[in-house]
């Protein structure tokens, strides 16, 4: 990407960004577990969530139970979000965000751990969010998820992004973007707190969409107009 000075695009992480669903998968992933005999406690998959879930099952339940029941606990995770996929709704002005961010000018391309699918099951419960989108990039078309860089540098490629800025809520997100040279503004969304955030990198914290919405002119977004 480019050094100039003004940003073009925005990339959009979803889960506990845009959507209000790190709690879901949580409870999701721990029934999920049981379901095969393994307990994981619900916290330290809280602090996993936005990790792609080809690494998570190792990082929370260790690499013998990511061997012997690795794909089968992931499929379980699917069903028992389908069993809470009701409760999940947008995160408070996720909607008036995007459509704020298109109308200053941005390209807003969506970068996603979840399967295509669910991303854009996830996707239609933003108001309008799926219009205002240049484009999106599923987890499974990365080689390797979050935290690694690939899922932000293929988002980037395909807008033809010169310089961009993520928007997410964990601190996969800001390591993720931070690998591929993008800053990160961090949401609280998720349930991690401003100071976990900034020492993983990000520029400034805000507590909801909307929240940075009404701060947009003092953060990198704002500044970018100039």
């Amino acid at each position: 990407m480019s050094t100039g000075t003004r940003v073009d695009t925005v990339v959009l992480d979803l889960d506990g960004t845009l959507v209000d669903s790190v709690y879901q998968h949580t409870t999701a992933w721990r029934a999920a577990f049981r379901d095969v005999g393994v307990d994981v406690p619900a916290h330290h998959i809280h602090r996993t969530i936005g990790m792609g879930g080809d690494r998570l099952v190792t990082a929370v339940a260790g690499e013998s139970v990511e061997k012997a029941v690795g794909d089968d606990v992931r499929a379980r995770h699917q069903e028992r979000l389908d069993e809470r996929f009701h409760e999940i709704v947008a995160t408070d002005g996720a909607a008036e965000l995007l459509e704020e961010l298109r109308v200053r000018g941005f390209t807003l391309v969506l970068a996603s751990s979840a399967d295509k699918e669910l991303s854009e099951r996830l996707l239609d419960l933003v108001e309008g969010g799926a219009a205002l989108l240049h484009d999106r990039v599923a987890g499974e078309e990365a080689d390797a998820s979050k935290p690694a860089p690939e899922l932000v540098d293929l988002a980037l490629r395909s807008v033809d992004a010169d310089r961009a800025v993520m928007l997410g809520d964990t601190v996969w997100d800001v390591e993720s973007a931070g690998r591929a040279g993008v800053p990160c503004i961090g949401l609280r969304t998720g349930g991690i707190s401003t100071a976990e955030l900034l020492e993983a990198g990000a520029a400034s914290v805000h507590d909801t969409p909307r929240d940075l919405l009404e701060h947009l002119d003092e953060t990198l977004l704002g500044r970018a107009q100039g």
